[in-house]
């Protein structure tokens, strides 16, 4: 069975004083909880170290949302996967539909930061999905299979374990249109069946998927226990103790 995964991303939110007590908050209302999935928090860069002294793995998991593509050097402003490594980093995303939109971000920086991450021992989150032109004109099975083959056959020591997918249905955020669990549960399963012909059906049975819409807890219960959904990348509903933790209850009852 694989392990649900409620990954919550801070995004520009929460510097170290408000990124600690969050956590410190999520993590009193897990205390003492034995999951059966994971529980993980991406602040920004500058917050990790103070999240980390909160986010020791017991049940709450570190994270990171970029990394750079380097592993050192002359590369001012940059992060390296070592020194998140070293502040306790267990997951980077990868590929936010936010990075690709506003940094123009490319499969080929995907790649690097992807086998770096790998290489250090870290769990890689890699997200994709479709915008709302993309939908409309029937298209979004194309292009996700598209942005999936430019990474996934590239990736080094790549496998069920140390990597994760995130679905974005980019055309349901702040649009008004809105993406039904159906439309989740057939955009997974279709995921899933890419990533069984790019590294085997094996690995595509393992493989976690994560939903990266608009997870709240009132749907996480019948989101998450879709057949091929293994979880959510929280926005919006990851920066309130409550809601992060009420999205974890509905993963733990989706299992009931």
């Amino acid at each position: 069975m694989r392990r649900y995964l409620v990954a919550g991303n801070w995004k520009l939110n929460m510097g170290p004083a408000a990124g600690r007590a969050l956590a410190a908050e999520v993590a009193e209302l897990l205390k003492g909880r034995t999951l059966r999935g994971d529980a993980l928090v991406c602040p920004p860069f500058l917050t990790i170290p103070a999240v980390g002294e909160v986010a020791d793995g017991n049940p709450l998991l570190l994270g990171s949302q970029n990394c750079a593509d380097k592993a050192q050097g002359a590369y001012t402003g940059e992060v390296s996967v070592e020194m998140l490594k070293e502040a306790g980093v267990q997951y980077v995303i990868i590929a936010h539909s936010e990075r690709r939109e506003y940094q123009k971000e490319t499969d080929d920086l995907f790649v690097r930061k992807i086998n770096l991450i790998l290489e250090a021992g870290l769990k890689a989150i890699f997200c994709f999905g479709e915008v709302l032109e993309e939908r409309q004109s029937g298209r979004a099975e194309e292009v996700v299979r598209a942005q999936l083959t430019g990474v996934l056959p590239r990736l080094e020591n790549a496998n069920a374990y140390n990597l994760v997918l995130a679905y974005e249905p980019v055309w349901a955020i702040g649009t008004g249109e809105t993406a039904t669990p159906e439309i989740a549960q057939q955009m997974h399963a279709f995921t899933r069946g890419v990533v069984a012909e790019l590294m085997g059906e094996e690995v595509a049975g393992y493989m976690r998927i994560l939903y990266g819409g608009s997870c709240k807890p009132g749907n996480a219960r019948e989101l998450i226990g879709l057949p091929d959904v293994d979880g959510g990348l929280i926005g919006g509903a990851a920066l309130k103790a409550a809601d992060f933790v009420g999205i974890i209850d509905g993963a733990e009852a989706s299992l009931d």
